[in-house]
C-alpha cells in the first residue's frame, strides 16, 4: 500500500483554456491535500513545462486554441516515449471518435464534463499510485544495474590486477628493461588512438599489452641475460616465449586476458610474413599485436639491454619508418609517426631506474 502522504506530494499539471475549470480543479486538489500543482491555459507551454518539471500527472482538456489536447498528447509522447506519464483527459466532448482519438494519442484515462468530484479524485489517486509504483520499479532497476556495473567492474579490476602482476613477474626476469612494459602500453594506447580506435579499445590495449613478453618467464637466464648475440639454438629457445606467453594466458573468456594472449603470441609476427611463431602476414596478424610490435621495438631500440646500448631516438624513428610495409603495418607506423612527440614524452615520463 502506498503511503498517502507520498501521493499528496506528487506534481500535477492542469491544462485548460477556461480559467473557471482551472480554479475548480485547483480547489479540488487543494481540499484533498495536494499542494504541488501547476496550471496553464496555453497548451503550447505543456511540453516545455513537462521537460523542465517532470510532472507525475497531467489533467488535460481537449478543445483549446493553438493546440488541441490530442496534439499535446502527440507532442508529449514524441518528447519522451519511454517515460510512463499518466494523463487524464477531461472534456465536454462525449462522442466516440474523440474518445478513441484521445486514447490512441496516448491518454491514460478519459472523463467527460461535467464530472463527479469524487470520481475525478479517485482517478487521480489511482493514476498517481500507478505512477508511484512505476518510479519505484525504475529506481529498483537502476539500483540493480548499478550493482551489476559495480560487480562487473570489481571482476574487471581483479582480472587487470592479475594481468599486471604477471607482467611484472616477466619484467623481474629481465630487470634491465625497467619501465619497459609501462612505456610499451602507453605508446600502444597513443598509436591505437591515432588510428581511430574507440576509448574501450584504447583502454584494452593499455591493460593487455604489458603481457607481451610474459613468456620470458620460461627463458633461461643464460639466454635472457646474454650480453652477446644468441646462437641458432638459443634463438629458437628465445622465440618460444611467444607460445609460452599464450599458454600462460590460457583459454580465458575475459576480454583483457584474451587480448593479452593474442599480443603475447603474435607481437613478433611481421607484416611481410617472415616473423614468428606462425609466419602470419599483413592483416592476418591481430591488430593489437601489430600495434604492440611497433611500440615494443621502438622502446627496445631506445633502451639499454644486456646485448646493446640504447639507440638515439632519431635513429630508432628512422628504423620504424624504414620497416613500414615489411616488418610493420604501414597504418600503425603512420599513427606512430603522427604522434611521435607524445610518444617521446612517454619515455621521458617513465625512464628506466
Amino acid at each position: 500500500m502506498v503511503d498517502e502522504s507520498k501521493l499528496l506530494e506528487s506534481s500535477i499539471l492542469i491544462v485548460d483554456d477556461n480559467p473557471i475549470n482551472i480554479v475548480l480543479l485547483e480547489n479540488l486538489l487543494e481540499r484533498k491535500g495536494y499542494e504541488n500543482y501547476t496550471s496553464t491555459s496555453d497548451p503550447r507551454t505543456v511540453a516545455p513545462l513537462q521537460a523542465a518539471e517532470k510532472f507525475d500527472l497531467i489533467l488535460l482538456d481537449v478543445r483549446m486554441p493553438h493546440m488541441s489536447g490530442i496534439e499535446v498528447l502527440k507532442v508529449l509522447r514524441e518528447q519522451d516515449s519511454s517515460e510512463f506519464l499518466p494523463i487524464l483527459v477531461l472534456t465536454a466532448q462525449t462522442d466516440q471518435q474523440t474518445r478513441q482519438q484521445v486514447l490512441e494519442a496516448g491518454a491514460t484515462d478519459f472523463l467527460t464534463k461535467p464530472f463527479e468530484y469524487w470520481e475525478v479524485l479517485l482517478r487521480i489517486r489511482n493514476m498517481l499510485e500507478t505512477r508511484f509504483y512505476y518510479k519505484q520499479q525504475v529506481e529498483r532497476q537502476d539500483h540493480l544495474e548499478a550493482e551489476v556495473r559495480r560487480r562487473t567492474q570489481a571482476i574487471r579490476e581483479t582480472q587487470l590486477d592479475i594481468v599486471q602482476r604477471l607482467a611484472r613477474a616477466g619484467e623481474f626476469r629481465d630487470n634491465e628493461t625497467g619501465a619497459h612494459v609501462i612505456r610499451v602500453s602507453k605508446v600502444a594506447q597513443i598509436i591505437a588512438r591515432g588510428m581511430g580506435l574507440d576509448d574501450a579499445a584504447c583502454d584494452l590495449i593499455v591493460y593487455a599489452s604489458p603481457m607481451h613478453d610474459v613468456g620470458k618467464i620460461a627463458v633461461p637466464d643464460s639466454i635472457l641475460m646474454k650480453s652477446g648475440p644468441l646462437d641458432p639454438e638459443e634463438w629458437e629457445v628465445m622465440k618460444e616465449h611467444c607460445s609460452v606467453g599464450y599458454e600462460i594466458m590460457g583459454d580465458n573468456p575475459s576480454e583483457v586476458v584474451w587480448a593479452a594472449s593474442q599480443i603475447a603470441l603474435y607481437h613478433h609476427e611481421r607484416w611481410d610474413g617472415n616473423g614468428y611463431p606462425e609466419g602470419l602476414k599483413g592483416e592476418d596478424i591481430p591488430l593489437f599485436a601489430r600495434i604492440t610490435a611497433v611500440s615494443d621495438v621502438f622502446d627496445a631500440l631506445t633502451s639499454d639491454r644486456p646485448y646493446k646500448k640504447a639507440w638515439p631516438i632519431d635513429k630508432a624513428i628512422e628504423y620504424i619508418r624504414k620497416e613500414s610495409g615489411t616488418q610493420f603495418d604501414p597504418g600503425v607506423v603512420g599513427s606512430f609517426l603522427s604522434n611521435i612527440s607524445e610518444i617521446i614524452a612517454v619515455g621521458e615520463e617513465y625512464p628506466d631506474c
